[in-house]
């Protein structure tokens, strides 16, 4: 990952934060996260994380869903932790930290699941992503994996003007990259148009 990269990335993101729940995304979201939840199974007390959390739309839903749930949101954008901080209506179950998620600053095995909502597209570095989600992971824990697909199989490479280059994964080539980090691909779910649910679970220890 380039630092300038990276540092394009934050700086969108950081611009787009202070409207970014009255804009479009926030009705879109909120109807990919009401169908999402419809295929979430957790612990009662689960620990779970965020990645590309935004303004913590989805962990507001979870913990609200499951009122002893603790997350962490985990964003590269200060300026959307800083929302997400602001409207925690959940505190101290939820917090919500600065990182990237090719080196998450979490133990291994710490969480229970992990979500990834429409922010896998921006990853340079799909592969070392997933092997840092298999990390983080308890056994038996669950990867919920929420993005525009494509039906090729191989990785689909797109420029969105000031966003810049994203890659779209068929549900194959999510299957592959998933099984290369250790992860088991348990189903796929169409959630909205081509907004696909990939659901992967890390192996029980023996």
């Amino acid at each position: 990952m380039t630092r300038e990269f990276v540092s394009n990335k934050k700086k969108i993101f950081d611009l787009w934060a202070p409207s970014y729940d009255w804009l479009f995304p926030s009705v879109f979201y909120q109807t990919v996260h009401k169908r999402l939840l419809e295929y979430v199974d957790l612990a009662t007390k689960a620990n779970v994380l965020d990645l590309g959390c935004g303004t913590g739309r989805l962990l507001e839903r979870l913990a609200s869903k499951f009122p002893e749930l603790r997350g962490t949101g985990l964003d590269l954008s200060p300026q959307m932790l800083q929302v997400a901080r602001q409207k925690n209506c959940h505190h101290p179950r939820l917090i919500y930290v600065e990182g990237k998620a090719e080196s998450l600053p979490f133990a291994d095995s710490q969480f229970d699941a992990v979500f990834n909502t429409i922010s896998f597209l921006h990853y340079l570095e799909p592969r070392q992503v997933l092997s840092e989600v298999a990390r983080v992971l308890s056994p038996g824990g669950r990867f919920y994996l929420v993005d525009t697909t494509v039906k090729n199989e191989a990785e689909i490479p797109l420029h969105l003007g000031s966003l810049g280059k994203i890659r779209l994964y068929s549900p194959q080539q999510r299957e592959y990259l998933g099984a290369a980090a250790g992860l088991l691909c348990v189903s796929h779910h169409y959630l909205l148009g081509p907004v696909l649910l990939t659901i992967f679970a890390k192996p029980p220890l023996d």
